[in-house]
């Protein structure tokens, strides 16, 4: 089972993850049509989307004001937790 493995230039790996990035069409469809492992095209545009992130869209008011309720709801719900944990320790010292 010997088997040299290919070795690909990196302007192949750039343009066979575009033409993924570009086409929408399954990683597995490109690969057989590049004919190379779709693994191997699967981590290469996996690498690149690590590499090249896509910027978090912007909120609009009405969800900026969303998540700040949700902010305050949950340190609220934070601080109750607290004070229910310091309270259920203190009645655990008293029971003794």
């Amino acid at each position: 089972m010997s088997g040299s493995r290919r070795k690909f230039s990196a302007q192949f790996k750039a343009e066979a993850v575009q033409l993924v990035l570009q086409s929408g069409d399954p990683i597995a469809q490109v690969a057989r049509d590049l004919q190379i492992n779709e693994g191997t095209l699967g981590n290469w545009v996996a690498r690149w989307r690590e590499e090249n992130p896509e910027p978090e869209p912007e909120l609009n008011p009405m969800e900026r004001a969303r998540l700040r309720e949700l902010e305050d709801q949950n340190r609220k719900l934070k601080m109750e937790n607290e004070f229910l944990k310091k309270a259920a320790a203190f009645f655990a010292q008293t029971q003794q």
